[in-house]
């Protein structure tokens, strides 16, 4: 069965592109070492809660667009071989990542439940 990694990120609006681009570059490693798909998606309707919302679970700023991204694994063996392949690959680790890491969350998920059409 699939596995998914999730991620919910605060990025500087004003940086979109710089996102898109290390996004590109960073992907690719992804689908190198197993993953079936990776997903970016820009903050576009992103309400305010009343408890709490995307941007308070990352601390965003008026300034930040919150990006939710994932991605798609065959299983948690190809999942956990490719990150631990990822930790020595000198080029990745070398990308700069154009937002604030510390408040991105992330977490590994087994689908449960998936409705197709």
């Amino acid at each position: 069965m699939t596995y998914i990694d999730g991620f919910v990120i605060p990025v500087k609006t004003a940086d979109k592109q710089a996102f898109l681009d290390h996004a590109r570059r960073i992907d690719k490693f992804f689908i190198e070492y197993g993953a079936l798909r990776v997903v970016e998606g820009w903050g576009d309707d992103v309400p305010v809660g009343k408890v709490t919302d995307f941007a308070r679970s990352v601390q965003a700023t008026e300034d930040e667009t919150v990006v939710f991204s994932w991605i798609e694994w065959p299983d948690k063996a190809t999942r956990d071989a490719a990150f631990k392949a990822m930790e020595s690959n000198a080029a990745m680790m070398a990308e700069p990542m154009p937002f604030d890491g510390k408040r991105m969350i992330f977490g590994g998920f087994t689908p449960v439940h998936i409705e197709e059409k």
